[in-house]
């Protein structure tokens, strides 16, 4: 992996991650497609995408860093009281709800899913799953009559739901953001309010993720691309941060739908050349 390629997966994974259109399913599909050398197994490689997972999560914490500080506050009075008794505790527990489904599956599942990276076509078949559940979810959330809930009102087996559709994220090209949104929708919150508690219910997820891989970066052999990976923790942080900030004004009034489309044109395109083999 060269040093620019470095920096392109960096950018990559910065604005993927939080888009609903699967980072991962990108990270194996791009790197195909420009027929990139790398060897995803190569514990250099591994230790880099560390870093790039590290660098997205302390975005997600810089921009969500004053309700990180009423959660947590809320949790420990929560705790101290023996009752949830602020909005505060109460979206602070809903997290914790929907962040337990997620960690139970990434244990039981990731192992089994880690098999389907290596097959482009597999990955371009999810992308193109990924761009339906969108259009369906969408579809459905439009047939409903009911007013939209707040999200202080969601229910902890919502909350639960919508953090064990994240799951659905281990399978490449299908994204953890838009399932949770779907989800989210499909719970009877508004769009941006979905994207509000996917982004939330993202941060510990991927910050515990890239904790639980550091000690990749501290592998001798992944000194040697130290600077690549502080660089492109640097830059994944930047454009993450900067892809949170845009989605959550998009979502105030648009859709997925967008997503949906280029989902669907981009997982089509890879999925017909992977087939024909006009990219090994």
């Amino acid at each position: 992996m060269t040093f620019l390629q470095a920096m392109l997966l960096a950018v990559l994974q910065g604005v993927s991650e939080l888009f609903p259109v699967s980072s991962l399913g990108h990270t194996v599909l791009i790197p195909w497609l420009l027929r990139w050398p790398i060897d995803r197994s190569d514990p250099t490689f591994l230790a880099f995408v560390v870093a790039l997972h590290f660098g997205t999560a302390l975005a997600l914490i810089a921009f969500y860093r004053r309700d990180w500080l009423r959660i947590v506050a809320g949790l420990v009075r929560s705790l101290a009281r023996g009752r949830i008794a602020d909005s505060d505790a109460r979206l602070g527990w809903l997290l914790v709800a929907g962040t337990v489904p997620l960690a139970l599956a990434g244990v039981f599942l990731e192992g089994p899913v880690r098999a389907l990276f290596g097959s482009p076509a597999l990955v371009a078949a999810f992308l193109i799953l990924n761009a339906l559940v969108m259009f369906v979810g969408e579809r459905l959330k439009r047939s409903e009559r009911a007013a939209a809930l707040p999200l202080g009102s969601l229910s902890f087996r919502s909350g639960a739901a919508i953090g064990a559709s994240q799951a659905l994220a281990l399978f490449p090209g299908i994204s953890r953001s838009g399932a949770s949104i779907v989800a989210g929708l499909l719970a009877g919150l508004r769009h941006d309010d979905a994207a509000r508690f996917s982004f939330l219910l993202a941060t510990p997820a991927i910050f515990a993720a890239s904790l639980l891989e550091f000690p990749r970066l501290l592998d001798p052999a992944a000194h040697g691309i130290l600077v690549e990976s502080l660089l492109g923790a640097l830059l994944a942080g930047v454009t993450a941060y900067a892809s949170v900030a845009f989605l959550t004004r998009y979502f105030r009034t648009n859709d997925l739908r967008p997503f949906g489309w280029y989902c669907l044109t981009f997982g089509s395109i890879c999925f017909t050349l992977a087939s024909m083999k006009v990219v090994p």
